[in-house]
């Protein structure tokens, strides 16, 4: 059976009233066919849902709370992308962190593309590490990317990252994403004429506070492929350990390689590079950011 939406509402307890009265089941119906699913949920919070007394938080009832979409035929993820940040809780490790927007050229794109996806558990993540390794292929052209990174949750409940990219090139394609480990694409944001592509990576459950995840992802480029000429991470919160490494095709070569990295509003550190025994450039940082970091190389004349 389709999933059937239901209207944008500001509030999670409207949105579930509404989706409640439009399957036309009663909170007993409702908490008798999540138990069956095994996600037991009292009919007294379900109740509490729905009058905004209290909202799910725990892993065990945002878990319950996914197959409560289901049981409501109300689409994946439609309930849960309505729910707040999450209500403090004891003492908050707290973390510097910068506008999401903050590195980005062209800011108003990406705070707008961001809104459409739920980035609510964003500073309720830690980034352990990250590795980033960049495919140059034979024709100078960025092929792909693929990132690794340790994720560590600050409080119960994450069960996505949302990743940004950004491609110089606003008239090619924008790339796709693909899930390799441990996640799986949900919601996008396509915004071709500005070169920004934002996706939602969702977890395979949600995650207990403490507890850490590995993901894995790819960024692939589609013909005709972007020219490369440069990479870069953009890091709002500080990141424990980043690695990144370039590979160039030996029949693509730069003539020229520098690793940069800016942090805060202190000036640019720039280090040449020089490309090792398999013609690539890696580089680790430590307890970095908020900022960037990344590479830029130069090509031979035609």
């Amino acid at each position: 059976m389709a999933a059937r939406p239901f209207p944008e509402f500001d509030a999670f307890p409207d949105a579930l009233r509404a989706a409640i009265q439009a399957r036309g089941l009663g909170l007993e119906r409702i908490r008798n066919r999540l138990r069956t699913l095994g996600a037991p949920v009292s009919i007294a919070t379900l109740s509490y849902w729905q009058s905004g007394r209290c909202r799910p938080e725990r892993p065990d009832s945002l878990i319950a709370l996914a197959h409560l979409e289901s049981v409501l035929e109300v689409p994946a993820g439609s309930l849960i992308s309505l729910l707040g940040p999450p209500r403090p809780r004891g003492r908050w490790l707290t973390t510097p962190s910068v506008d999401i927007a903050t590195y980005w050229p062209d800011k108003a794109p990406v705070r707008e593309a961001v809104r459409a996806v739920n980035s609510r558990w964003d500073q309720r993540l830690t980034r352990l590490s990250q590795h980033d390794l960049v495919t140059v292929g034979p024709d100078r052209d960025e092929q792909s990317i693929v990132s690794r990174q340790v994720l560590r949750a600050d409080a119960d409940g994450p069960d996505r990252w949302v990743v940004i990219m950004h491609i110089d090139d606003h008239d090619r394609p924008l790339p796709v994403i693909r899930a390799l480990r441990n996640c799986a694409v949900g919601r996008s944001v396509l915004r071709p004429g500005d070169g920004l592509l934002v996706t939602e990576l969702l977890f395979e459950r949600p995650l207990a506070r403490g507890e850490t995840v590995i993901t894995e992802h790819e960024m692939v480029n589609q013909a005709p492929c972007p020219l490369a000429t440069n990479y870069e991470r953009k890091f709002r919160r500080p990141v424990r350990e980043f690695v990144v490494e370039v590979a160039f095709h030996p029949s693509a070569l730069p003539v020229r390689c520098e690793q940069f990295s800016r942090v805060g509003a202190e000036a640019e550190q720039v280090n040449e590079a020089v490309l090792d025994g398999s013609q690539s450039v890696h580089s680790v940082a430590l307890n970095f950011g908020p900022g960037v970091y990344g590479y830029r190389w130069e090509w031979a004349s035609s």
